[in-house]
C-alpha cells in the first residue's frame, strides 16, 4: 500500500513549525552497545520515543560507528512522561549525558546555568547547510545551545470513511475559520447519532493556544523571552471547547481517559471522534492505525486571522553537555545526525524533515506516500509569509504545566473560561519572571 516516490523535497521544508515535545528516562531503560576490544571512547545518547524510533536511530549508530572507529554510542529512550526530573538529576548529580534530546521548553534554561555547550565552538560539527532560521530556535545570547533534530508542525487529521458514511462535508482546510470546523464536528455528532464526536483535539496542550495566538497577531512567546498572549486569547481558547461540547461537537466532561499517546491508542483509531489534532510527521502511523480514510489537513482559521499562526519551530533538539568528557566525540554525532545521508535513510522524518536540505533531498525517495502527504503540507504551508518564533523561556514548564491543570478545572465547570484565563496569566507570568 505504501509505495515510494521521487520528487524532491523543497529547501523551505527546512523553516519547520510548531509542536510540542516532551521527554526521555535518562537510565535503566532502552538499548546500548558496549565498547568492543579496542574502543577508545563511549558517548551516552539519550532522546525520547518509541521502540521504532529506537530502533531506526539504533541503525543509524552503527553507520556512525562503522565510519567512526573508536567511537561506541550507548543509547538510552524512554516515552515523553517523564523527561524533566530525569534530564534534571542527571544535571545536577554530575553525569549528564554526552548528546541529548532536548525540549524547547527547557533549552533556556539549561543553557543559562551553563550546562550545555556552544555547539558554534565546535569545529566537528557542520553547520554551513542549516538555515539561520532554524539554528535561531537554539540561540541564546549569541550562542547556539541546540540545533534541531527536524522540522514539522501540527495539523488536523479526519477519517473521511466516518464523514462520508454520515454525509458530512469536509470543510476547505485552506480558507477554514474555527467556527467552520465547530459547525463541521457538531454536525459529524448529530448525524452519527452521538456516536462519533466530530472533534476530539486535547484542550490542555499549548500548541493550541499557540496557534491561536498567532493567528490573532500576538507572540505566545515574545522576542525578550516573555510570555506575549492576552487573557483574551487564552479565555477564548478555553470558551471554544465549553461551546462545542455543549453543541455536541465535542466530547462530554471525563470522556478523554490517559490511554497513552500512540496513534494506535487513540480515540481517532477507536473510531470515537472523527478529527484530531497531531504532530504532522506522525501522521503515517494515523493512517496506519485507523480503519478507514484519513485526510491531513491545515489547522483552522490560517485565512481569517490577523496573520499565519503556523511558524518555524523545530520538533526537538540535540545539545551537547557542557561537561561531555568526549565534546569533539559527540560533536562528531550530533554532525552525523544532521549532515549524513547514510544515517538518515533509516531514521527518515522519524524527527520530522532533515534541517539540511542536501540530506532532506536525499531520503525523497525512501519515503511513503504518506509520509510524503506530510512533506507537502510542510512545503505548502512554508509557502505563507510566517510568522517568527523565540526560544521558549525559562518557566514554559509551569506555563504549560499550568494550561493543563486549567483545562481539566474547565472541562468539569469547577472553572470559568473568564476566571481559567485570569489564572493562567498570573501563575504563567510568575514562573517566568521568577
Amino acid at each position: 500500500m505504501m509505495k515510494t516516490v521521487g520528487t524532491p523535497i523543497s529547501r523551505r521544508l527546512v523553516l519547520g513549525a510548531a509542536i510540542t515535545a516532551a521527554g526521555l528516562a535518562l537510565s535503566g531503560c532502552g538499548g546500548g552497545a558496549t565498547p568492543s576490544a579496542g574502543g577508545d571512547v563511549e558517548l551516552n545518547f539519550v532522546f525520547w520515543g518509541d521502540a521504532n524510533r529506537a530502533k531506526v536511530t539504533e541503525e543509524a549508530l552503527r553507520i556512525f560507528e562503522e565510519k567512526n572507529p573508536g567511537i561506541k554510542v550507548k543509547t538510552e529512550y524512554q516515552d515523553s512522561g517523564p523527561y524533566a526530573d530525569k534530564l534534571a538529576t542527571r544535571f545536577a548529580g554530575g553525569n549528564p549525558p554526552d548528546v541529548l534530546a532536548m525540549a524547547n521548553r527547557s533549552l533556556l534554561e539549561y543553557a543559562q546555568r551553563g550546562t550545555l555547550a556552544d555547539l558554534k565552538s565546535l569545529k566537528e560539527l557542520d553547520l554551513g547547510n542549516v538555515p539561520d532560521t532554524v539554528m535561531s530556535r537554539g540561540e541564546v545570547d549569541g550562542k547556539l545551545y541546540g540545533l534541531a533534530t527536524g522540522v514539522t508542525t501540527i495539523g488536523m487529521v479526519v477519517n473521511k470513511t466516518i464523514t462520508d458514511q454520515a454525509g458530512v462535508t469536509i470543510p476547505d482546510d485552506k480558507t477554514w475559520s474555527w467556527e467552520d470546523y465547530a459547525k463541521f464536528a457538531t454536525e459529524v455528532t448529530q448525524k452519527t447519532g452521538g456516536k462519533v464526536y466530530g472533534a476530539g483535539y486535547d484542550v490542555s496542550t499549548e500548541t493550541g493556544p499557540i496557534m491561536l495566538a498567532r493567528q490573532r497577531g500576538e507572540d505566545f512567546y515574545t522576542k525578550d523571552n516573555k510570555l506575549g498572549v492576552s487573557e483574551e486569547t487564552i479565555r477564548d481558547w478555553f470558551q471554544y471547547s465549553v461551546d462545542l461540547r455543549k453543541a455536541g461537537g465535542y466530547p462530554p466532561a471525563g470522556f478523554f481517559e490517559q490511554i497513552g499517546g500512540s496513534p494506535a491508542q487513540s480515540y481517532l483509531a477507536k473510531g470515537t471522534v472523527a478529527s484530531q489534532i497531531i504532530p504532522i510527521n506522525n501522521y503515517k502511523g494515523y493512517n496506519d492505525a485507523v480503519e478507514g480514510d484519513v485526510v491531513l489537513l491545515r489547522i483552522p482559521g490560517e485565512t481569517s486571522g490577523e496573520r499565519r499562526g503556523y511558524s518555524a519551530d523545530p520538533t526537538m533538539l540535540w545539545s551537547i553537555a557542557a561537561k561531555s568528557k568526549h565534546p569533539k566525540e559527540a560533536a562528531k554525532l550530533l554532525d552525523f545526525l544532521t549532515n549524513d545521508a547514510d544515517g538518515a535513510a533509516h531514521t527518515l522524518t522519524q524527527r520530522g524533515v532533515p534541517v539540511n536540505p542536501e540530506v532532506a533531498e536525499s531520503i525523497t525517495s525512501k519515503l511513503s506516500e504518506d509520509d510524503k502527504k506530510f512533506v507537502d503540507l510542510m512545503a505548502g504551508i512554508q509557502k505563507d509569509d510566517l510568522a517568527p518564533a523565540y526560544v521558549y523561556p525559562k518557566g514554559a514548564s509551569v506555563v504549560a504545566d499550568t494550561l493543563k491543570q486549567l483545562a481539566t478545572e474547565v472541562e468539569f465547570g469547577r472553572v470559568t473560561p473568564a476566571d481559567a484565563a485570569k489564572t493562567f496569566l498570573e501563575k504563567s507570568n510568575a514562573a517566568i519572571n521568577k
